[in-house]
């Protein structure tokens, strides 16, 4: 048998005399969506964090494609997240200073493209989330909808592995969420990536197709069958 795309195994990590994971586990496999849920405080976050090599656990497992992440350096960490993995969280948190275009582009300029390539490739994306008409608009000037979209559009230019969204319509109402979600999800299926995604909503995580649960303040996951 292969190996996950990306698990985690045994992962502690506390925030000083307070723990926040005690022995989670989780794996995703290449075009699957997995939820994870949770109440507020129970980790999730920081469960997505660890896997994402955003923050170390204090111990624990976590590889990608058969890499240990905890062994890699910070610049290696970054330049993985930079080029393998796609990231949305609740409010978008697109940069205010930029257009949507330029916004949705920055990974591939980050990464090394042209400018001009990398808009086209940007422009394409606004397109196929509907959202082409605001490629000029700098976010202060756009809906939630829309800026959640153009994220969407940002974490996915790139072509990632691997998508981690963080609470993605958290900031939303139920339609503009239910919108987002069938994005993400149809936009992840077409492409191959995984999506690691974090929701304490029921509605939301039915889009996956796996459900994992942190209990007992984040020390247990149970696995939920569809």
């Amino acid at each position: 048998m292969t190996e996950p795309l990306l698990s985690g195994a045994d992962l502690h990590l506390s925030f000083g005399p307070t723990p926040a994971l005690r022995g989670a586990e989780l794996s995703v496999e290449a075009g699957e969506v997995v939820a994870v849920m949770g109440s507020s405080g129970s980790g999730k976050s920081t469960l997505l964090h660890c896997l994402a090599g955003i923050r170390r656990p204090d111990s624990g497992r976590i590889r990608y494609r058969g890499t240990e992440l905890t062994e890699l350096t910070d610049d290696q960490r970054s330049t993985l997240r930079r080029d393998e993995f796609g990231f949305v969280f609740q409010f978008g948190q697109l940069v205010p200073e930029l257009t949507v275009r330029e916004n949705v582009a920055l990974p591939l300029r980050l990464g090394g493209a042209k400018r001009r390539a990398a808009e086209a490739k940007a422009a394409s994306w606004l397109e196929e989330l509907g959202i082409a008409g605001i490629a000029n608009s700098r976010p202060g000037d756009i809906s939630g909808g829309q800026s959640q979209r153009a994220a969407l559009a940002r974490a996915l230019v790139a072509e990632p592995a691997v998508v981690f969204a963080d609470e993605p319509t958290g900031a939303l109402d139920s339609v503009g969420g239910e919108q987002v979600m069938g994005l993400l999800t149809r936009a992840a299926r077409d492409t191959g990536a995984a999506v690691l995604l974090v929701t304490h909503e029921p509605r939301v995580a039915a889009y996956a197709d796996r459900e994992v649960v942190l209990r007992d303040g984040s020390t247990e996951l149970a696995e939920v069958s569809r």
